[in-house]
């Protein structure tokens, strides 16, 4: 679970009790990754899922993020420095309630500072503060150099039907071979794969989306609708197709979509996997589509 919409307005106005409901629906539907960040509503989502999951700690697996300062925008200002990231392990450990983090991740690391910030990690994990260590990469590319430094458990990236740049850089392949697990982030692709959304949609700030061209949004709004034949096909929602897709993508570890309410997690806790088939057919329109608009 993905937990960047609970507890932050990232995705516009949250709700606490119903981000409290989603996350005991789906520890209750099996789900045991949870994923958060120290800047997602500024600790806040850490504080939802201390409190919420205090009783089952040890039942499950929790992640969080280093690094990324407050911001606006598209530009990411971070702090990696050793001091920064000692104060910030002791604030994430008191905000979630325990004495150990899971899997702890650089957020969205400038490449020239991967290595220095993995040697602090490293310092925390010898210490018992943290058991493994993990990166969140803005790009696939990113991602690649963390991959190679050896010390890395976990790379994150987005991961998607119409964002299979890990695929096209060759670093899924190369992340199975040297043992990196994989974290497929935004399996929605911002929610624009659920089908919620038709083009002309406009986002109001501090929903991130805001950020976006026009064209962008409208390109992304229509996405799903070329893979309509095959959640028809199967008899699921748009949603389900699309984290079916990841879940069946033999490269990928754990798929993070994000679940603001019950009912979400219902839907996206049954999503099926896909046919080799499927699959194909699903690469081929990203192969032969274009949907990113300016890059």
């Amino acid at each position: 679970m993905g937990c960047w919409g609970i507890g932050s307005s990232a995705y516009g106005s949250s709700d606490d009790r119903q981000s409290k409901a989603a996350l005991k629906q789906a520890y209750q539907a099996g789900v045991n990754f949870f994923d958060t960040a120290d800047i997602y509503g500024s600790g806040h989502s850490e504080e939802l899922l201390g409190r919420t999951l205090r009783d089952v700690r040890h039942q499950v697996y929790l992640a969080t993020k280093v690094g990324s300062l407050p911001h606006s925008g598209k530009v990411m200002p971070v702090a990696l420095d050793h001091h920064h990231i000692r104060l910030s392990v002791e604030a994430s450990l008191n905000r979630l309630q325990t004495d150990y983090i899971d899997l702890y991740q650089l957020h969205s690391p400038p490449v020239n500072q991967i290595y220095q910030a993995i040697t602090t990690l490293q310092e925390l994990k010898e210490a018992g503060k943290i058991r493994y260590i993990g990166v969140s990469a803005k790009s696939p590319d990113d991602a690649m150099v963390a991959m190679y430094d050896g010390r890395v458990d976990t790379i994150q990236i987005n991961y998607n039907m119409i964002d299979q740049r890990a695929r096209e850089n060759d670093l899924l392949s190369k992340c199975k071979k040297y043992g990196v697990g994989v974290i497929a982030r935004t399996p929605l692709a911002f929610g624009f794969l659920s089908g919620m959304y038709q083009p002309g949609v406009k986002f109001i700030s501090p929903d991130h989306r805001a950020n976006w061209s026009q064209d962008q949004i409208d390109t992304w709004a229509n996405a799903h609708l070329l893979f309509k034949q095959l959640h028809l096909n199967k008899q699921i929602t748009p949603t389900q197709l699309a984290l079916g897709f990841c879940l069946s993508e033999a490269d990928v570890s754990v798929t993070i979509p994000g679940m603001m309410t019950p009912l979400e997690v219902i839907e996206n806790t049954s999503a099926p996997h896909l046919t080799y088939s499927e699959i194909g057919i699903i690469k081929y329109i990203y192969d032969s589509t274009n949907f990113f608009i300016g890059e």
